[in-house]
Protein backbone atom coordinates (compact mmCIF):
# COMPACT_ATOMS: atom_id res chain seq x y z
CA UNK A 1 0.00 0.00 0.00
CA UNK A 2 0.48 3.33 -0.75
CA UNK A 3 -0.31 5.20 2.08
CA UNK A 4 -1.41 4.53 5.59
CA UNK A 5 -5.41 3.09 5.75
CA UNK A 6 -7.26 4.00 8.70
CA UNK A 7 -9.36 1.51 10.64
CA UNK A 8 -12.56 1.74 12.58
CA UNK A 9 -12.96 -1.35 14.87
CA UNK A 10 -16.39 -1.47 16.39
CA UNK A 11 -16.28 -4.01 19.38
CA UNK A 12 -19.20 -3.38 22.42
CA UNK A 13 -16.51 -5.32 25.00
CA UNK A 14 -13.94 -2.51 24.54
CA UNK A 15 -11.26 -5.12 25.93
CA UNK A 16 -11.36 -6.98 22.75
CA UNK A 17 -11.69 -4.08 20.49
CA UNK A 18 -8.31 -2.73 21.72
CA UNK A 19 -6.33 -6.42 21.48
CA UNK A 20 -7.50 -5.93 17.68
CA UNK A 21 -6.58 -2.55 17.61
CA UNK A 22 -3.10 -3.18 18.91
CA UNK A 23 -2.26 -6.01 16.26
CA UNK A 24 -3.63 -4.33 13.38
CA UNK A 25 -1.24 -1.16 14.50
CA UNK A 26 1.54 -3.61 14.57
CA UNK A 27 0.93 -3.72 10.50
CA UNK A 28 1.11 -0.33 10.51
CA UNK A 29 -2.85 0.73 10.59
CA UNK A 30 -4.19 3.81 11.68
CA UNK A 31 -7.17 2.56 14.19
CA UNK A 32 -9.82 3.61 16.19
CA UNK A 33 -12.06 1.80 18.38
CA UNK A 34 -15.68 2.28 19.43
CA UNK A 35 -17.87 0.51 21.41
CA UNK A 36 -21.45 0.85 19.92
CA UNK A 37 -22.87 1.04 16.27
CA UNK A 38 -24.41 4.68 17.54
CA UNK A 39 -20.80 5.60 18.27
CA UNK A 40 -19.47 4.24 14.91
CA UNK A 41 -21.60 6.02 13.03
CA UNK A 42 -20.85 9.11 14.67
CA UNK A 43 -16.92 8.51 13.56
CA UNK A 44 -17.89 7.63 10.02
CA UNK A 45 -19.62 10.96 9.35
CA UNK A 46 -16.50 12.71 11.47
CA UNK A 47 -14.18 10.46 9.14
CA UNK A 48 -15.05 8.03 6.87
CA UNK A 49 -12.53 4.60 7.10
CA UNK A 50 -10.96 2.71 4.64
CA UNK A 51 -11.94 -0.29 6.33
CA UNK A 52 -14.52 -1.36 8.82
CA UNK A 53 -14.12 -4.01 11.41
CA UNK A 54 -17.30 -4.82 13.31
CA UNK A 55 -19.57 -6.60 15.01
CA UNK A 56 -22.35 -8.12 12.99
CA UNK A 57 -24.74 -7.97 16.70
CA UNK A 58 -24.02 -4.84 18.82
CA UNK A 59 -26.04 -3.91 22.12
CA UNK A 60 -28.41 -1.33 21.04
CA UNK A 61 -29.97 -0.44 18.29
CA UNK A 62 -27.56 0.46 15.31
CA UNK A 63 -26.25 -3.47 14.16
CA UNK A 64 -23.09 -4.01 11.96
CA UNK A 65 -25.76 -3.93 9.12
CA UNK A 66 -26.13 -0.54 10.26
CA UNK A 67 -23.01 0.57 10.51
CA UNK A 68 -22.02 -1.03 6.82
CA UNK A 69 -24.41 0.96 5.27
CA UNK A 70 -23.90 4.01 6.88
CA UNK A 71 -19.63 3.30 5.89
CA UNK A 72 -20.72 2.45 2.12
CA UNK A 73 -23.14 5.49 1.92
CA UNK A 74 -20.27 7.88 3.11
CA UNK A 75 -17.68 6.58 1.31
CA UNK A 76 -18.25 3.90 -1.56
CA UNK A 77 -14.93 2.72 -1.62
CA UNK A 78 -14.71 1.69 2.07
CA UNK A 79 -14.46 -2.20 2.64
CA UNK A 80 -16.79 -3.92 5.70
CA UNK A 81 -15.88 -6.85 7.46
CA UNK A 82 -17.83 -8.21 9.97
CA UNK A 83 -17.53 -10.75 12.62
CA UNK A 84 -20.46 -12.75 14.08
CA UNK A 85 -20.93 -15.25 16.42
CA UNK A 86 -20.88 -19.46 15.35
CA UNK A 87 -24.10 -20.52 13.81
CA UNK A 88 -25.18 -17.34 12.61
CA UNK A 89 -22.95 -17.26 9.79
CA UNK A 90 -25.88 -17.18 7.25
CA UNK A 91 -26.64 -13.56 8.45
CA UNK A 92 -23.12 -12.49 7.65
CA UNK A 93 -23.24 -14.48 4.22
CA UNK A 94 -26.27 -12.74 3.15
CA UNK A 95 -24.35 -9.13 2.68
CA UNK A 96 -22.01 -10.63 0.73
CA UNK A 97 -24.20 -10.95 -1.78
CA UNK A 98 -23.25 -9.27 -5.05
CA UNK A 99 -26.62 -8.75 -5.37
CA UNK A 100 -27.18 -6.88 -1.89
CA UNK A 101 -27.07 -2.90 -2.74
CA UNK A 102 -24.42 -3.17 0.47
CA UNK A 103 -22.58 -6.02 0.29
CA UNK A 104 -19.69 -6.63 2.66
CA UNK A 105 -16.08 -7.57 2.14
CA UNK A 106 -15.98 -10.39 4.31
CA UNK A 107 -16.63 -11.75 7.67
CA UNK A 108 -14.96 -13.48 10.75
CA UNK A 109 -16.65 -16.27 12.81
CA UNK A 110 -15.14 -16.24 16.87
CA UNK A 111 -13.42 -16.44 18.31
CA UNK A 112 -11.21 -14.75 16.03
CA UNK A 113 -8.17 -16.04 14.53
CA UNK A 114 -5.94 -12.46 14.97
CA UNK A 115 -3.59 -12.98 12.28
CA UNK A 116 -6.32 -14.70 9.82
CA UNK A 117 -8.02 -11.18 10.88
CA UNK A 118 -4.94 -9.11 9.95
CA UNK A 119 -4.45 -10.42 6.99
CA UNK A 120 -8.19 -10.09 5.73
CA UNK A 121 -7.83 -6.21 6.62
CA UNK A 122 -4.36 -6.55 4.56
CA UNK A 123 -6.45 -7.12 1.64
CA UNK A 124 -9.63 -5.76 2.20
CA UNK A 125 -7.25 -2.12 2.41
CA UNK A 126 -5.74 -2.50 -0.61
CA UNK A 127 -9.07 -2.68 -2.31
CA UNK A 128 -10.09 -0.12 -0.87
CA UNK A 129 -7.19 2.37 -1.37
CA UNK A 130 -6.97 1.20 -4.97
CA UNK A 131 -10.88 2.13 -5.85
CA UNK A 132 -10.48 5.26 -3.64
CA UNK A 133 -7.39 5.63 -6.19
CA UNK A 134 -9.24 4.86 -8.90
CA UNK A 135 -12.14 7.45 -8.27
CA UNK A 136 -9.33 10.29 -7.80
CA UNK A 137 -8.25 9.09 -11.56
CA UNK A 138 -11.40 9.33 -12.82
CA UNK A 139 -12.23 12.77 -11.16
CA UNK A 140 -8.79 13.94 -12.51
CA UNK A 141 -9.78 13.32 -16.01
CA UNK A 142 -13.66 14.64 -15.77
CA UNK A 143 -11.96 17.56 -14.08
CA UNK A 144 -9.38 18.67 -16.56
CA UNK A 145 -9.71 21.56 -19.24
CA UNK A 146 -9.38 21.44 -22.83
CA UNK A 147 -8.51 23.81 -25.00
CA UNK A 148 -8.74 22.60 -28.84
CA UNK A 149 -6.81 19.46 -28.14
CA UNK A 150 -4.45 20.97 -25.43
CA UNK A 151 -5.63 19.14 -22.33
CA UNK A 152 -4.72 19.19 -18.63
CA UNK A 153 -5.30 20.03 -14.73
CA UNK A 154 -1.78 21.88 -13.76
CA UNK A 155 -1.98 25.18 -12.90
CA UNK A 156 1.47 25.43 -15.40
CA UNK A 157 -0.44 24.48 -18.22
CA UNK A 158 -3.57 26.20 -17.72
CA UNK A 159 -1.68 29.51 -17.26
CA UNK A 160 0.38 29.12 -21.04
CA UNK A 161 -3.38 28.36 -22.21
CA UNK A 162 -4.88 31.27 -21.01
CA UNK A 163 -1.78 33.42 -22.87
CA UNK A 164 -1.97 31.93 -26.29
CA UNK A 165 -6.42 32.54 -25.65
CA UNK A 166 -4.98 36.07 -25.58
CA UNK A 167 -2.36 35.90 -28.77
CA UNK A 168 -4.47 34.03 -30.61
CA UNK A 169 -7.22 36.84 -31.43
CA UNK A 170 -4.04 39.42 -32.67
CA UNK A 171 -1.92 39.47 -35.15
CA UNK A 172 1.70 38.99 -33.27
CA UNK A 173 4.21 36.20 -34.18
CA UNK A 174 4.51 33.80 -31.25
CA UNK A 175 7.25 31.88 -29.95
CA UNK A 176 6.98 28.65 -28.47
CA UNK A 177 9.82 27.33 -26.30
CA UNK A 178 9.62 23.87 -25.16
CA UNK A 179 11.81 20.69 -24.66
CA UNK A 180 11.32 17.69 -27.46
CA UNK A 181 8.03 16.18 -27.64
CA UNK A 182 6.17 18.70 -25.02
CA UNK A 183 3.45 19.20 -27.48
CA UNK A 184 4.41 22.55 -29.46
CA UNK A 185 3.06 22.04 -32.86
CA UNK A 186 -0.37 21.46 -30.98
CA UNK A 187 -0.16 24.87 -29.37
CA UNK A 188 0.46 25.80 -33.09
CA UNK A 189 -2.27 24.74 -34.14
CA UNK A 190 -4.46 26.00 -31.24
CA UNK A 191 -3.10 29.28 -31.78
CA UNK A 192 -4.17 29.27 -35.83
CA UNK A 193 -7.63 27.38 -34.74
CA UNK A 194 -8.59 30.32 -32.36
CA UNK A 195 -7.62 33.11 -34.55
CA UNK A 196 -9.39 35.18 -37.22
CA UNK A 197 -7.54 33.08 -39.31
CA UNK A 198 -9.09 29.94 -38.65
CA UNK A 199 -10.36 27.87 -42.26
CA UNK A 200 -7.47 29.19 -43.73
CA UNK A 201 -3.85 27.30 -44.62
CA UNK A 202 -1.86 26.07 -41.63
CA UNK A 203 1.51 25.47 -43.09
CA UNK A 204 4.42 23.54 -41.01
CA UNK A 205 8.19 23.20 -41.67
CA UNK A 206 10.41 21.51 -39.14
CA UNK A 207 13.58 23.51 -39.79
CA UNK A 208 15.99 20.71 -38.37
CA UNK A 209 15.05 18.40 -40.89
CA UNK A 210 15.40 19.97 -44.70
CA UNK A 211 18.40 20.34 -45.67
CA UNK A 212 20.40 24.51 -46.34
CA UNK A 213 20.12 23.69 -49.85
CA UNK A 214 16.24 22.83 -49.89
CA UNK A 215 15.19 25.23 -47.07
CA UNK A 216 14.96 28.24 -49.00
CA UNK A 217 13.41 26.30 -51.63
CA UNK A 218 10.91 24.96 -49.50
CA UNK A 219 9.79 28.31 -47.83
CA UNK A 220 9.89 30.80 -50.60
CA UNK A 221 8.82 28.38 -53.45
CA UNK A 222 11.60 28.50 -57.33
CA UNK A 223 11.32 28.79 -60.24
CA UNK A 224 12.06 26.50 -63.50
CA UNK A 225 15.31 26.31 -63.76
CA UNK A 226 16.38 27.92 -60.83
CA UNK A 227 18.71 24.44 -59.85
CA UNK A 228 18.96 21.23 -60.83
CA UNK A 229 15.85 18.99 -60.92
CA UNK A 230 13.63 22.33 -60.79
CA UNK A 231 11.60 21.00 -64.01
CA UNK A 232 8.94 24.05 -63.20
CA UNK A 233 7.39 26.54 -61.02
CA UNK A 234 6.80 25.77 -57.77
CA UNK A 235 4.80 27.69 -55.12
CA UNK A 236 6.90 27.58 -51.56
CA UNK A 237 5.24 26.93 -48.36
CA UNK A 238 4.67 30.64 -47.31
CA UNK A 239 2.37 31.19 -50.48
CA UNK A 240 0.63 28.82 -49.57
CA UNK A 241 0.01 29.85 -46.00
CA UNK A 242 -1.27 33.04 -47.54
CA UNK A 243 -4.12 34.24 -45.15
CA UNK A 244 -2.97 31.39 -42.73
CA UNK A 245 -0.33 30.35 -40.48
CA UNK A 246 3.05 29.54 -41.18
CA UNK A 247 4.48 27.39 -37.87
CA UNK A 248 8.53 27.28 -38.07
CA UNK A 249 9.33 24.23 -35.78
CA UNK A 250 12.94 24.23 -34.50
CA UNK A 251 13.87 27.58 -35.81
CA UNK A 252 16.92 27.58 -33.99
CA UNK A 253 18.39 25.05 -36.50
CA UNK A 254 17.90 27.80 -39.08
CA UNK A 255 21.47 28.18 -41.26
CA UNK A 256 22.31 32.18 -40.75
CA UNK A 257 21.76 32.60 -44.44
CA UNK A 258 17.98 31.68 -44.31
CA UNK A 259 17.37 34.05 -41.31
CA UNK A 260 18.15 36.90 -42.96
CA UNK A 261 15.83 36.53 -45.68
CA UNK A 262 12.87 35.13 -43.47
CA UNK A 263 13.20 38.01 -41.08
CA UNK A 264 12.29 40.17 -44.70
CA UNK A 265 9.40 38.38 -44.35
CA UNK A 266 8.75 38.52 -41.08
CA UNK A 267 8.91 42.00 -41.32
CA UNK A 268 7.37 42.77 -44.82
CA UNK A 269 5.87 40.11 -46.11
CA UNK A 270 7.20 39.76 -49.03
CA UNK A 271 8.94 36.75 -50.58
CA UNK A 272 11.32 36.24 -53.71
CA UNK A 273 11.14 32.61 -54.74
CA UNK A 274 14.55 30.97 -55.90
CA UNK A 275 15.39 31.61 -59.22
CA UNK A 276 13.13 34.74 -59.19
CA UNK A 277 13.43 38.10 -59.64
CA UNK A 278 9.97 39.24 -59.02
CA UNK A 279 8.80 39.64 -55.39
CA UNK A 280 5.76 38.08 -53.84
CA UNK A 281 3.48 39.32 -50.87
CA UNK A 282 2.01 36.81 -48.68
CA UNK A 283 -0.14 37.67 -45.93
CA UNK A 284 1.09 35.04 -43.17
CA UNK A 285 0.74 35.05 -39.49
CA UNK A 286 4.04 33.55 -38.39
CA UNK A 287 4.18 30.89 -34.78
CA UNK A 288 8.09 29.28 -34.00
CA UNK A 289 9.31 27.13 -32.17
CA UNK A 290 12.43 25.75 -30.28
CA UNK A 291 13.69 23.29 -28.39
CA UNK A 292 17.06 25.93 -28.03
CA UNK A 293 17.83 28.55 -25.57
CA UNK A 294 18.10 31.44 -28.76
CA UNK A 295 19.84 34.20 -26.26
CA UNK A 296 22.71 31.83 -25.86
CA UNK A 297 23.09 31.18 -29.85
CA UNK A 298 22.65 34.66 -30.33
CA UNK A 299 25.77 35.31 -28.07
CA UNK A 300 27.54 32.48 -29.65
CA UNK A 301 26.67 34.29 -33.38
CA UNK A 302 24.50 31.58 -34.15
CA UNK A 303 21.27 33.32 -34.81
CA UNK A 304 20.55 36.68 -35.58
CA UNK A 305 20.24 39.26 -32.81
CA UNK A 306 17.75 41.44 -34.66
CA UNK A 307 15.50 38.49 -35.79
CA UNK A 308 15.61 37.32 -32.10
CA UNK A 309 13.94 40.23 -30.67
CA UNK A 310 11.68 40.06 -33.88
CA UNK A 311 10.30 36.61 -32.28
CA UNK A 312 10.81 38.06 -29.07
CA UNK A 313 7.79 40.82 -29.56
CA UNK A 314 5.56 38.91 -26.90
CA UNK A 315 7.01 36.99 -24.19
CA UNK A 316 7.44 33.72 -25.60
CA UNK A 317 5.18 31.02 -24.57
CA UNK A 318 6.79 28.35 -22.51
CA UNK A 319 5.44 24.64 -22.13
CA UNK A 320 6.53 23.13 -19.28
CA UNK A 321 8.05 19.54 -19.46
CA UNK A 322 5.90 16.76 -18.42
CA UNK A 323 8.09 16.29 -15.51
CA UNK A 324 6.70 19.20 -14.00
CA UNK A 325 3.40 18.97 -14.98
CA UNK A 326 2.83 15.35 -13.17
CA UNK A 327 -0.62 15.68 -12.60
CA UNK A 328 -1.80 16.13 -15.77
CA UNK A 329 -0.53 12.63 -16.90
CA UNK A 330 -3.39 10.61 -15.66
CA UNK A 331 -5.70 12.81 -18.17
CA UNK A 332 -3.02 12.50 -20.70
CA UNK A 333 -2.71 8.42 -20.32
CA UNK A 334 -6.47 8.43 -20.24
CA UNK A 335 -7.12 10.37 -23.98
CA UNK A 336 -4.23 8.20 -25.62
CA UNK A 337 -6.05 5.19 -24.54
CA UNK A 338 -9.06 6.62 -25.99
CA UNK A 339 -7.05 7.41 -29.27
CA UNK A 340 -5.40 3.72 -28.98
CA UNK A 341 -9.11 1.90 -28.77
CA UNK A 342 -9.75 4.27 -31.62
CA UNK A 343 -7.43 3.87 -34.33
CA UNK A 344 -6.00 0.13 -32.98
CA UNK A 345 -9.57 -1.30 -32.73
CA UNK A 346 -8.47 -2.28 -29.13
CA UNK A 347 -10.81 -2.30 -26.21
CA UNK A 348 -9.07 -0.88 -22.97
CA UNK A 349 -10.80 0.69 -20.32
CA UNK A 350 -8.28 2.34 -18.02
CA UNK A 351 -5.11 1.75 -16.55
CA UNK A 352 -5.08 0.42 -12.37
CA UNK A 353 -3.50 2.85 -10.23
CA UNK A 354 -0.30 1.09 -9.11
CA UNK A 355 0.50 0.81 -12.65
CA UNK A 356 -0.66 4.66 -13.70
CA UNK A 357 1.65 5.45 -10.52
CA UNK A 358 4.69 4.04 -12.29
CA UNK A 359 3.87 6.64 -14.91
CA UNK A 360 3.58 9.52 -12.99
CA UNK A 361 6.71 9.17 -11.37
CA UNK A 362 8.52 8.30 -14.42
CA UNK A 363 10.83 11.29 -15.60
CA UNK A 364 9.77 11.61 -18.89
CA UNK A 365 12.84 13.13 -20.97
CA UNK A 366 10.43 12.24 -24.52
CA UNK A 367 7.55 14.18 -22.94
CA UNK A 368 4.17 13.74 -24.06
CA UNK A 369 5.42 12.37 -27.12
CA UNK A 370 6.98 9.67 -24.86
CA UNK A 371 4.13 8.85 -22.83
CA UNK A 372 2.19 8.45 -26.04
CA UNK A 373 3.95 6.35 -27.16
CA UNK A 374 4.52 4.38 -23.87
CA UNK A 375 0.50 4.37 -23.77
CA UNK A 376 -0.19 2.95 -27.59
CA UNK A 377 2.06 0.27 -27.01
CA UNK A 378 0.43 -0.97 -23.95
CA UNK A 379 -2.91 -0.91 -25.50
CA UNK A 380 -1.78 -3.35 -28.13
CA UNK A 381 -0.24 -5.31 -25.98
CA UNK A 382 -2.49 -5.70 -23.37
CA UNK A 383 -4.23 -9.17 -22.52
CA UNK A 384 -6.87 -7.64 -20.66
CA UNK A 385 -9.35 -4.62 -20.48
CA UNK A 386 -7.23 -2.92 -17.69
CA UNK A 387 -3.48 -1.97 -18.38
CA UNK A 388 -1.39 -3.59 -15.29
CA UNK A 389 2.14 -2.59 -14.14
CA UNK A 390 2.90 -6.08 -16.36
CA UNK A 391 1.86 -4.26 -19.44
CA UNK A 392 4.43 -1.41 -18.79
CA UNK A 393 8.03 -1.37 -20.32
CA UNK A 394 10.69 -3.03 -18.16
CA UNK A 395 12.15 0.14 -17.42
CA UNK A 396 9.07 1.60 -15.67
CA UNK A 397 7.90 -1.39 -14.09
CA UNK A 398 11.33 -1.30 -12.02
CA UNK A 399 10.65 2.21 -11.11
CA UNK A 400 9.64 3.31 -7.45
CA UNK A 401 6.81 4.95 -6.11
CA UNK A 402 8.35 8.33 -5.38
CA UNK A 403 5.20 10.34 -6.59
CA UNK A 404 2.17 10.10 -4.96
CA UNK A 405 -1.25 10.50 -6.89
CA UNK A 406 -2.81 12.92 -4.60
CA UNK A 407 -2.67 14.04 -1.31
CA UNK A 408 -3.54 11.60 1.47
CA UNK A 409 -7.12 12.07 2.73
CA UNK A 410 -6.93 14.09 5.72
CA UNK A 411 -10.24 15.89 5.53
CA UNK A 412 -11.94 15.07 9.06
CA UNK A 413 -9.40 14.26 11.23
CA UNK A 414 -8.73 15.17 14.66
CA UNK A 415 -5.21 17.04 14.52
CA UNK A 416 -4.45 13.63 17.04
CA UNK A 417 -5.01 11.33 14.48
CA UNK A 418 -3.24 13.86 11.85
CA UNK A 419 -0.56 13.90 14.29
CA UNK A 420 -0.83 10.08 15.13
CA UNK A 421 -0.68 8.86 11.10
CA UNK A 422 2.46 11.27 10.37
CA UNK A 423 4.57 9.97 13.38
CA UNK A 424 2.91 6.27 12.84
CA UNK A 425 4.56 7.02 8.58
CA UNK A 426 7.86 8.96 9.26
CA UNK A 427 8.61 5.48 11.85
CA UNK A 428 7.94 3.17 8.86
CA UNK A 429 10.30 5.26 6.92
CA UNK A 430 12.92 4.74 9.18
CA UNK A 431 12.46 1.06 9.86
CA UNK A 432 11.24 1.70 13.72
CA UNK A 433 14.49 3.93 14.37
CA UNK A 434 13.19 5.87 17.19
CA UNK A 435 16.04 7.92 17.22
CA UNK A 436 15.97 9.27 13.23
CA UNK A 437 11.99 9.64 13.83
CA UNK A 438 12.73 12.10 16.27
CA UNK A 439 15.35 13.87 14.75
CA UNK A 440 13.26 13.81 11.46
CA UNK A 441 10.24 15.05 12.99
CA UNK A 442 12.02 17.71 14.99
CA UNK A 443 11.31 16.78 18.35
CA UNK A 444 13.27 15.35 21.16
CA UNK A 445 13.87 11.80 21.79
CA UNK A 446 11.72 11.58 25.18
CA UNK A 447 8.88 13.82 22.94
CA UNK A 448 8.34 11.04 20.75
CA UNK A 449 8.91 8.77 23.47
CA UNK A 450 5.73 10.05 25.55
CA UNK A 451 3.59 10.35 22.08
CA UNK A 452 3.75 7.13 21.09
CA UNK A 453 2.69 5.49 25.00
CA UNK A 454 -0.34 8.40 24.28
CA UNK A 455 -0.78 7.17 21.31
CA UNK A 456 -0.60 3.87 22.02
CA UNK A 457 2.03 2.85 19.42
CA UNK A 458 4.61 1.53 21.87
Amino acid sequence: MTETAFVLIVEDERAHGEAIAEALSRSNFACNVVESGTAAIESIQHRPPDVVVTDYKLGGKVDGVAVLREAKDRNPDSEVILITAFGSESLARDVLSRDSKYQAYDYLIKPIDIDLLRDKVKRAAKQALTGRESRMLREQVRGAFEFSGIIGNSEAILREVKRIKKLARSKATVLLVGETGTGKELFAQAIHENSPRAGKPFKVLNCAAVSETLLESELFGHVKGAFTGAAGDRKGLLAAADGGTMFLDEIGDMPLPMQAKLLRALETGEVIPVGSNETVYCDVRFVAATNRDLSELVSQGMFREDLFYRLHGQAPIRIPPLRQRREDIPVLAQRFIDQANKENHTHITGIAPDAMRKLVNNQWPGNVRELRNVVFRMCLESEGPVLQISDLPESLQASTDLVRLGPPNLAGMSMADVEKLHIMNTLRMFGGNREKTAKALGIGARTLYRKLRDYGLR
